[in-house]
């Protein structure tokens, strides 16, 4: 049987867009919801700075009330030095460290170009590795900046290379405002292929103009061996103009589930647990599958 890996990004990048500022108790609730289901690796926080993105605040108090489980894995995105200090310092498994692909993005989001943004990831990825945590670096707006418009695949496969220099565990692609087509899913992990041969993709998907899930099935079919979701869909990013949430995790789950692919994750326990955070966030859920009715599949 085909299996991947669901990387649930709910507790980080699906709450940081939003209005509403869940307190920490909430977000360890979504995140040991999210074990309960089945879920391996959760991103569970960022280390960025509370002031420029509050939804984030409380890093440290969750990580100290997370449940550790054999096998179970939890994510903190990390930015500069700093954060990887205060990471390193809650425990946590991984660390994400995100590279934008435009100058323009880049500066906004993090305060850097790209140049510094490669940068900072070298000198991050050695200090995590001399820690014995694993690491993963995102491209963001490998498929197209709000700002810049659309990105070469040229420059996106370059930039693969030059953050493969790094070691990383793993690199994941990420579609940040929902433009990406399948056609560019191929045309990118062709691009990795030659320039980080033996490095394992992961996949971010967003789902701004409904290609999202057509884009995760695609990456599936080209041997992605993570892909990322989130419950209820929910999510977006605070520095890319309309761009709406990630793909439902409960939405990717049945399509794959359906499809004979193996995640290890409950199928109803997701759609429960999307239910509960749209009520938390007073807003309607963006996910189709509660909507669809017919549930539980029988």
């Amino acid at each position: 049987m085909k299996t991947v890996q669901l990387v649930e990004v709910g507790p980080r990048d699906g709450l940081q867009n939003e209005k509403t500022v869940l307190p920490v108790d909430a977000k360890v609730e979504l995140i040991n919801r999210s074990v309960a289901a089945g879920v391996k690796r959760v991103e569970a926080v960022s280390f960025v700075n509370p002031a420029r993105v509050p939804q984030m605040a409380g890093a440290e108090e969750v990580m100290a009330q997370v449940p550790r489980i054999d096998g179970v894995s939890y994510i903190g995105l990390v930015l500069n030095r700093r954060g990887l200090d205060r990471a390193l310092a809650t425990g946590v498994d991984e660390v994400n460290v995100v590279v934008v692909s435009t100058d323009e993005f880049s500066t906004r989001n993090q305060g850097c170009t790209v140049a510094e943004g490669v940068a900072a990831w070298i000198d991050i990825a050695a200090a995590a590795r001399a820690a014995g945590v694993r690491t993963t670096v995102t491209i963001a707006t490998a498929f197209g900046c709000p700002f810049s418009g659309t990105v070469d695949a040229a420059w996106v496969t370059d930039l693969i290379g030059q953050v493969a220099q790094g070691g990383p565990d793993e690199i994941a692609l990420a579609d940040t405002i929902g433009v990406g087509v399948p056609e560019q899913v191929r045309t990118l992990a062709a691009g990795a292929a030659r320039s980080a041969p033996d490095v394992p993709l992961r996949w971010h998907f967003h789902n701004t103009r409904n290609t999202g899930y057509a884009n995760a099935l695609t990456a599936l079919e080209l041997g992605a061996q993570a892909l990322d979701a989130s419950i209820g869909g929910f999510g977006g990013c605070p520095f890319a103009p309309a761009a709406t949430g990630n793909i439902a995790s409960e939405d990717l789950v049945y399509a794959l589930d359906r499809s004979g692919v193996h995640t290890g994750v409950e199928l109803e326990s997701l759609a429960e647990t999307a239910i509960w955070l749209g009520g938390l966030l007073s807003k309607d859920v963006p996910g189709q599958l509660n909507r669809a009715g017919n549930f539980p599949l029988v």
